[in-house]
């Protein structure tokens, strides 16, 4: 029997790297893009060509898609969530920093999340703005093109308004206009004083789909479609 004869097997990406079938639905990845072990990827993402997850970091779909564009780097410790009824998307030329958190949030590209940064539900970072090292970018704010929200300092707004973070009177009243509980747990204007317990209570129920989540061995971690064409 010649070399002819045997099946040759599919490319593998992400070797060593936590797959996670989740919500009937596993991560696609371009074989050019690099997912490292000890990375997780959880159910609806998607990682584009010549894309780079480190270590430790966790892109996971709890009940959104996520999209990871071209030539972006997710360092290590980050968190990417996608969440029910918001778009989470980081679109091409992207760096997110180690240990940023980014949820229901869109990074349009060509734009840096530096370490320790959090985008919030519902914001919009334009093409080329930049949030600086542990910044916020509260719940359905916009950064414009170009702005660079500094170093530990708020985000508010549409447009964002950029708060020094002693100036906690300024920032309570930019974050009662946005609807932080409304926007992250669904709660309605007239809930805003429902107690933690019953927030945590809905999202633990949110989560409980993981109980069904299988893990994909490395041989079921091939290219995505696109890469397959």
């Amino acid at each position: 029997m010649s070399t002819d004869d045997y099946a040759v097997p599919p490319p593998v990406v992400g070797r060593g790297a936590v797959f996670v079938d989740h919500r009937l639905k596993i991560p696609q990845v371009s074989e050019s893009a690099y997912i490292a072990p000890t990375a997780v990827l959880a159910g609806d993402v998607t990682v584009g060509p010549h894309s780079r997850v480190l270590f430790g970091a966790v892109i996971t779909a709890e009940g959104g898609p996520v999209s990871i564009g071209t030539n972006c780097v997710v360092m290590e410790n980050a968190v990417i969530r996608g969440v029910p009824n918001q778009e989470t998307r980081v679109g091409d030329q992207v760096l997110v920093g180690p240990h940023a958190h980014l949820t229901g949030c869109v990074i349009e590209g060509g734009s840096r999340i530096a370490t320790g940064a959090v985008v919030f539900n519902g914001a919009r970072i334009e093409t080329g703005a930049v949030v600086e090292f542990n910044a916020v970018v509260y719940v359905n704010t916009v950064v414009p093109s170009g702005v660079a929200v500094p170093m530990g300092w708020f985000a508010g707004g549409q447009p964002a308004e950029l708060v020094a973070p002693g100036d906690w009177e300024r920032i309570r009243a930019i974050m009662e206009s946005l609807d932080y509980p409304g926007t992250v747990f669904g709660i309605g204007v007239s809930d805003n004083g429902a107690p933690m317990p019953d927030v945590a209570r809905r999202y633990a129920r949110g989560l409980a789909l993981h109980h069904q989540d299988r893990i994909l061995p490395d041989e079921r971690h091939v290219p995505s479609h696109e890469d397959l064409r």
